[in-house]
């Protein structure tokens, strides 16, 4: 039996814990018949408001860590990740605004692959998601039109942004990926058998 129920997936493109759970996260919302609402944030205006730290501000320990973690969950659910690619830490709202506006356009299906082909593009294919050329040749490989880069640009979707990162800033999300059913947030692609267990009837 299916529900009818919706989750909120809040992400920064750049998070590699959001790369790691996406296609998982499709699967179990789509096997639940769960509608998506994607919701790109901007973590630098999430971060001073939660407490949390830009990487390069962690302490070391931490840092090391995370490098071990990435690693350990690549292996685990056989996805390629290079833990240190070129191009990070990478500048993402340009990316964010091109997945709104794919969403807008095109609907919450494009948008999830457009999501896909951005996360891959920085931690598989080490293309730079900071370069409106990469983000234009991204559009163009999920099969959309080349006008989602120039819209993405339309104040219509910059308030969208904003509205999305607000939003995830009253609810109380703190980290990328957050995946919020009913109100109860899970933090983190390693919550996803509990996001599984919440969508059952």
């Amino acid at each position: 039996m299916q529900t009818s129920k919706t989750i909120d997936y809040y992400f920064a493109p750049q998070s590699p814990w959001t790369y790691l759970g996406h296609s998982r996260f499709a699967a179990i919302a789509a096997a639940a018949g769960a509608a998506v609402r994607v919701r790109p944030i901007d973590l630098g205006s999430v971060f001073p408001v939660s407490g949390g730290l830009p990487l390069g501000k962690r302490a070391p320990q931490r840092q090391a860590y995370r490098l071990v973690d990435l690693a350990r969950c690549s292996r685990h659910l056989g996805l390629p990740l290079n833990t240190k690619p070129k191009f990070f830490p990478v500048a993402s709202d340009d990316a964010a605004r091109v997945i709104i506006a794919v969403d807008m356009h095109d609907g919450t299906e494009a948008a999830m692959r457009m999501c896909a082909a951005v996360f891959a593009a920085v931690w598989v294919q080490e293309r730079n998601i900071g370069d409106p050329k990469v983000l234009d040749s991204l559009v163009v490989e999920c099969g959309l039109s080349p006008k989602r880069a120039e819209q993405s640009q339309s104040q219509a979707v910059q308030e969208r942004y904003e509205a999305y990162t607000q939003e995830a800033i009253d609810i109380q999300v703190f980290g990328a990926p957050s995946y919020v059913i009913d109100g109860e947030i899970f933090w983190g692609q390693d919550r996803l058998d509990f996001v599984e267990r919440a969508l059952r009837p």
